[in-house]
């Protein structure tokens, strides 16, 4: 019963990563959550062992769901930032693609 039971969980995350993979690149929300997921696992796992005395795993679980929230809030707000700064470029407002352009500086 334990190595069917080791082979479920093997296939589950097998399929789990096949389709991870398979939903296209990363936008910069999953990074922000999967970075900060990383990060704050890894924070909270030492809090954990040396400051609640050997809770690595709880330290780990609530740093890493704390960390993801936060990199996926921030990575929100970066791609709605760099989202707004694309239409700010001068070559995409018609103020300044009209047929009254100004010809004198290009003498050569």
């Amino acid at each position: 019963m334990n190595s069917r039971m080791t082979a479920m969980t093997g296939l589950l995350g097998l399929t789990l990563t096949v389709a991870a993979c398979a939903s296209g690149p990363l936008t910069g929300r999953e990074k922000g959550a999967l970075a900060g997921g990383a990060l704050g696992a890894g924070s909270g796992a030492l809090i954990g062992k040396y400051a609640a005395h050997g809770k690595t795993a709880q330290g780990a679980a609530i740093g890493g769901a704390a960390g993801a929230l936060g990199g996926w809030i921030i990575g929100d707000q970066v791609d709605a930032s760099s989202s707004r700064d694309r239409y700010d470029d001068r070559r995409y407002d018609d103020r300044y693609n009209d047929d009254r352009y100004d010809d004198r500086y290009d003498r050569r």
